[in-house]
C-alpha cells in the first residue's frame, strides 16, 4: 500500500483522544471498517476522516442515526450536494433545539432569582420579628 498511510486503533486512540472500546463500538456499527491482518486492525485515511465526523457530530450533539446518514449521503445521490444540505437541516435543528433551551435556562434562572429574593426577604423579616419578641 505504497502512499496510503495506515493507522493502528493505538494511533487513532492517541491521535483524538477516545478509547479503543469507542473506536471498536463505531467498528461494531459499521461506521468505520478497518482492515484486518491477524488481530491487528488497520484503519486507511477514510476511516480516519469518518471518525473526525463522527466526534465533531457528537460534539454538536447529533445522534448517531443522523451522523451515519450525513456520512452515508456522501456516496449516496446527489452525492455531497445531499450530504451538505442535509447537514445544513440538522444544523438549523439543533441550533433551533439550543435557543430553546438557551430560553428555557434564562426564565429558570430569572424565576430562581425571584424565588431567592423572596425567601431572603422572608427570612430577614422573621429574623426582625424574632429579635423584637427577645428584646420585648
Amino acid at each position: 500500500m505504497p502512499g496510503k498511510k495506515v493507522h493502528t486503533i493505538a494511533d487513532l486512540v492517541r491521535e483524538f483522544g477516545v478509547t479503543a472500546r469507542t473506536i471498536r463500538f463505531y467498528e461494531a456499527e459499521g461506521m468505520l471498517t478497518p482492515e484486518r491482518q491477524g488481530q491487528q486492525r488497520l484503519y486507511h485515511p477514510r476511516d480516519r476522516v469518518r471518525l473526525t465526523l463522527i466526534l465533531r457530530g457528537k460534539r454538536l450533539g447529533f445522534t448517531l442515526a443522523e451522523i451515519r446518514e450525513i456520512i452515508d449521503l456522501y456516496h449516496a445521490d446527489p452525492g455531497e450536494l445531499g450530504q451538505l444540505q442535509y447537514f445544513l437541516d440538522k444544523i438549523q435543528e439543533r441550533r433551533a433545539d439550543l435557543e430553546q433551551k438557551r430560553r428555557d435556562i434564562e426564565l429558570t434562572l430569572k424565576e430562581l432569582e425571584e424565588v431567592d429574593q423572596t425567601c431572603r426577604q422572608r427570612l430577614s423579616e422573621l429574623a426582625h420579628a424574632g429579635s423584637q419578641e427577645a428584646a420585648e
